[in-house]
C-alpha cells in the first residue's frame, strides 16, 4: 500500500531502504516529488526525514525532525560582543533623539514659566497594543509630541519645528494619478483613435489634486506654543515613556545615560581592537584572487573597490563569515548566499504542494479560496483567476489574444493570514535556511532590533512573504515579470525557493519578436509625435529600440561581455542567465543621480493600463519605474551610476541593506520568500527614510510609517543595558518570559 495515497497501485512501488516500510507508488512520486527519482525516494525517505507531503507533516502535527538550525544558540560571551556592538551602534541615534526632546522641553518650560528641571511632563498613556500617529505626516511617535487640549489631535516634534520655523511639511493635497483605459488593443499599440489627444500632451485630467483637503491650521504663538487648527485648544507637551505597559520604566534621558555608563567600562576594548580588513583584499588593497571563490563580479565601475559582491556558501559558512558578513554590510554592499535550501531538510517548494498545504488549514470566512486576485503586468491591473488555473500558467505559461506571454504575478500569497499561520510547516522549513541568523533570525536575533520589541506590542509585520510569479528568459520591453524599483524601510533578505522553465516554439517566439517592434513604433510615436518616419525604427534582440551605437559592458552572475548597439548586455549570451530572477541594486551614494535621470526621463516609462508615466511624485518610492537594459546603458553613459547586477539562482539568499534601490525580473516562474531585519549597521538609514516618507502626500503608497524605528532603537537599547549591567540576567529572564506566553496563547 502506498503510503502516501493509502490504497494498494498495480504498478512498481519504491520501498525506502532506511525505514523497510514506507512505499510509493509512481503516481504519487511524480504529483507530489516531481523531482525526485526513485533513487532520491530510496535513499533519503521524505517521511523519515519529516519533510512529506502528507497532512500530518505539512500541519505540523509531527515534529520536525533534523532540523538542528532551526533554533539559534547564542553564548553569553557572544551575546555580551552583540550588546556592545549594538549600543556603540545605536548611542548617536539616541543621543540625536534625546536632544530633540530637551530643545522641545526648554520651549515648554519657556512657555509655562518654570524652570526646564522643574517641568512635570504628562503622560499621553497609549495602550501597549496601540500606534501613535502624528495627525499631520502620519509619522509615528515614540515618546515626546504635543496633543491638543480639546480635540486631541497630536503632533510630532518635527511637525511643531516646522509650523514655528513657517514651513510644515509631511501634510498637503492627496495626489491622485488617474491612468485611462484605453483598452487590450491599446497596450499592444494597434489603437489609433487617441492621435489628437496624444500630439496635445497629456490628458486634461491626469493628475489631480484633492483641493477640499483644509490647509494647515495650526499656528506658532511668539512663545512658541502651539495654536491648534481646531480653533479652541492649544497643544500641550505630553510623553509616552516611562510606561510600564511596555515594560519601559526610564525616560529617554535615562537611556542614553545608561546606554553611556555601560559603554565606558568597555571603551577600552573598543579603542585596543585592531581595525580588521576585509579578507576579500590583499595587503595592498587589490582584490585578492584566493578568494575569489566567494566573491560575484557585480559591476564594471572604474576605480571602485566595491564591484564584487560577498557570496560565500551556505554550508561552508563558519563563524569568521559573520565578520566578514558585517565588514561588508557596514558599507551598504548587498551580500548573495548561495545553495540556502540544502542547509534545511528539503521540504518540497512545488506550488501545488504549498497550495495543498494551505488547504489543510480552515478559513471559515472566506471557504476554500479558488480563487486569487493576481496581478496582470502587461496593463499592472488586478485580474482574479483560479488558483488552479494560475498555477498551471506558471508552470505551462499562458498568452493572451495577440500571443503575447500573460505575465501574472502574486503578492504576499496566501492571503488573510501570516505565512507561519497558512504554511507552518514551510515557515519552519524557511526560518531553518537561514543564514547569518544573528541579524535573521525573527525571535531572538541578538541584531535583529525588530526582536527588541515587547511581546505585548503591536509589532510591525516584518514577514515571511511569498512572492509567486509568472517569468520570461528575454526582456520584453512591456509586460515584464518585474519588481519595479523601490527602496524598502528596512533592510531585507530574499529566498529563491523554487523555479520552473516554460518552454517556447519557434512560432511563438517569432510572434512576440513582431509585437515588441510595434511597440516600439508606438513608443517613438508617443515620444516624438507622428510626424516622425516610424518605419525606420528598430528593436535589437532585448526588445531596446535602435539609435546610436557606444561601446559599454554589463556584468552577469561574475563574468563580462562586450555589449552590442545599444545594449549594455547581450541576454542571449548570459549563461546562467534562465537560472532564476535578475537583480539590479543601486548603491545608496547613486540614488541623487537615479533619481535626477528618471525625473528626466519619467515619459518613456509606461504602468497602469500601459498608458505613459505623466507625473512622478517620488522617483523611486512610486514604485513606477523598470530600468531596461537599455535604459541602465543610457544611465551609466548620461550620469556614471550602474547598479550591481546578478542572476539570482535557485536556492540563493539575497541580503538587501536598507535604502538601497533594486528592482528584480524573473527569468523563469518563481517562488520567492522574502523577511525584514533591522540592523544596527542601517538604522541611521532607517531613521533617514522615514523621514523622507513623511514629506510624501497623504495617500502615497508608502507614507505610513509601519516599521516605528525609533521605537525600536529605545527598546533594543534598554534590552542590551540590562543584559550588560545584570550578567544576562535581565535578558534571560525575558526570553523565559516570551516562551511562557506563547505556551499559554497556544
Amino acid at each position: 500500500m502506498c503510503h502516501q495515497c493509502q490504497r494498494n497501485d498495480n504498478g512498481r512501488v519504491i520501498r525506502c531502504l532506511k525505514c523497510k516500510r514506507k512505499r510509493y507508488c509512481i503516481p504519487c512520486l511524480t504529483k507530489w516529488y516531481p523531482k525526485m527519482t526513485e533513487d532520491d525516494i530510496a535513499s533519503a525517505c521524505p517521511v523519515c526525514l519529516g519533510n512529506c507531503n502528507c497532512k500530518s507533516c505539512l500541519r505540523l502535527d509531527a515534529p520536525v525532525k533534523d532540523l538542528k538550525n532551526l533554533n539559534l544558540e547564542v553564548s553569553e560571551e557572544e551575546e555580551v560582543k552583540h550588546s556592545k556592538f549594538l549600543l556603540r551602534a545605536l548611542l548617536p541615534f539616541l543621543k540625536q533623539l534625546d536632544a530633540e526632546q530637551m530643545m522641545e522641553r526648554e520651549i515648554e518650560a519657556r512657555i509655562r514659566g518654570v524652570p526646564a528641571a522643574d517641568l512635570q511632563i504628562e503622560n499621553a498613556r497609549c495602550p501597549a497594543d496601540e500606534r501613535m500617529f502624528c495627525d499631520n505626516c502620519r509619522t509615528s511617535i515614540s515618546d515626546y509630541h504635543r496633543s491638543c487640549s480639546n480635540c486631541s489631535s497630536d503632533l510630532c516634534l518635527v511637525c511643531c519645528r516646522e509650523i514655528r520655523a513657517g514651513c510644515l511639511q509631511g501634510g498637503g493635497s492627496d495626489v491622485v494619478m488617474e491612468y485611462i483605459d484605453r483598452g487590450f488593443t491599446y497596450m499592444h499599440g494597434e489603437h489609433e483613435e487617441i492621435k489628437d489627444e496624444l500630439l496635445a500632451g497629456s490628458p486634461k485630467k491626469t493628475v489631480s489634486e484633492d483641493c477640499t483637503r483644509p490647509k494647515s491650521g495650526w499656528k506658532a504663538n511668539e512663545d512658541g506654543s502651539i495654536h491648534c487648527s481646531c480653533g479652541s485648544g492649544n497643544l500641550q507637551l505630553k510623553c509616552l515613556l516611562p510606561n510600564m505597559e511596555v515594560n519601559f520604566s526610564v525616560s529617554v534621558t535615562e537611556v542614553v545615560k545608561n546606554v553611556e555608563d555601560v559603554l565606558k567600562n568597555y571603551e577600552t576594548d573598543a579603542v585596543n581592537a585592531p581595525v580588521e580588513p576585509c579578507v576579500c583584499f590583499s595587503s595592498n588593497g587589490d582584490r585578492d584572487i584566493c578568494n575569489a571563490n566567494e566573491s560575484l563580479k557585480a559591476a564594471c565601475r572604474e576605480d571602485s573597490d566595491d564591484n564584487y559582491l560577498f557570496n560565500p556558501k551556505a554550508k561552508e559558512i563558519t563563524e569568521d563569515d559573520l565578520k566578514h558578513f558585517q565588514l561588508h554590510w557596514k558599507r551598504a554592499e548587498p551580500v548573495i548566499v548561495s545553495n540556502v535550501l540544502e542547509t534545511a531538510s528539503g521540504l518540497s517548494w512545488e506550488p501545488m504542494v504549498m497550495w495543498r498545504a494551505f488547504r489543510q488549514i480552515k478559513h471559515e470566512q472566506h471557504g476554500k479560496l479558488l480563487d486569487v486576485k493576481a496581478i496582470e503586468c502587461l496593463g499592472c491591473c488586478e485580474v482574479e483567476i483560479n488558483v488552479h488555473k494560475f498555477f498551471t500558467g506558471y508552470t505551462e505559461g499562458r498568452f493572451d489574444d495577440k500571443k503575447w506571454p500573460q505575465i501574472l504575478k502574486l503578492k504576499d500569497w496566501p492571503p488573510y493570514k501570516t505565512f507561519g499561520e497558512s504554511l507552518p510547516r514551510h515557515d519552519v522549513e524557511f526560518t531553518c535556511c537561514l543564514p547569518f541568523k544573528e541579524y535573521t533570525d525573527r525571535r531572538s536575533g541578538p541584531l535583529n532590533l525588530a526582536t527588541r520589541l515587547p511581546q505585548n506590542s503591536l509589532k510591525p509585520d516584518m514577514g515571511p512573504k511569498t512572492y509567486i510569479a509568472y517569468g520570461f528568459p528575454k526582456e520584453l520591453g512591456r509586460g515584464d515579470s518585474v519588481t519595479k524599483l523601490h527602496c524598502d524601510m528596512s533592510d531585507a533578505v530574499n529566498v529563491l525557493t523554487h523555479t520552473a522553465e516554460v518552454s517556447y516554439s519557434d512560432g511563438q517566439l517569432a510572434e512576440i519578436q513582431n509585437l515588441k517592434l510595434v511597440h516600439a513604433k508606438q513608443d517613438q510615436r508617443e515620444l516624438f509625435g507622428y510626424d516622425q518616419n516610424v518605419d525606420r525604427v528598430d528593436i535589437n534582440k532585448n526588445g531596446g529600440v535602435s539609435g546610436k551605437s557606444t561601446e559599454n559592458e554589463e556584468v552577469i552572475q561574475g563574468k563580462t561581455y562586450e555589449s552590442g548597439p545599444l545594449n549594455c548586455a547581450n541576454e542571449m549570451e548570459w549563461p546562467d542567465a534562465l537560472d532564476g530572477a535578475a537583480w539590479d541594486i543601486f548603491r545608496r551614494e547613486d540614488v541623487p543621480k537615479l533619481q535626477e535621470y528618471l525625473d528626466k526621463h519619467f515619459k518613456e516609462f509606461r504602468h497602469i493600463h500601459c498608458c505613459p508615466l505623466q507625473k512622478v511624485v517620488h522617483s523611486i518610492h512610486d514604485q513606477t519605474f523598470y530600468l531596461t537594459l537599455e535604459h541602465k546603458r543610457k544611465l551609466k553613459e548620461e550620469y556614471g551610476i550602474e547598479p550591481w547586477t546578478f542572476v539570482q539562482k535557485l536556492g540563493d539568499a539575497v541580503f538587501i541593506p536598507a535604502g538601497c534601490p533594486h528592482q528584480v525580473r524573473n527569468l523563469k516562474s518563481c517562488i520567492k520568500v522574502a523577511m525584514d531585519f533591522v540592523s544596527p549597521e542601517n538604522a541611521g538609514e532607517c531613521i533617514r527614510l522615514t523621514e523622507e516618507f513623511r514629506l510624501l502626500p497623504p495617500n502615497h503608497q508608502a507614507k505610513e510609517d509601519k516599521l516605528e524605528i525609533k521605537k525600536m532603537l529605545l527598546h533594543a537599547a534598554r534590552c542590551a543595558v540590562d543584559f550588560l549591567t545584570r550578567d544576562g540576567k535581565a535578558e534571560k529572564t525575558e526570553k523565559l518570559e516570551k516562551k511562557k506566553a506563547g505556551r499559554k496563547k497556544r
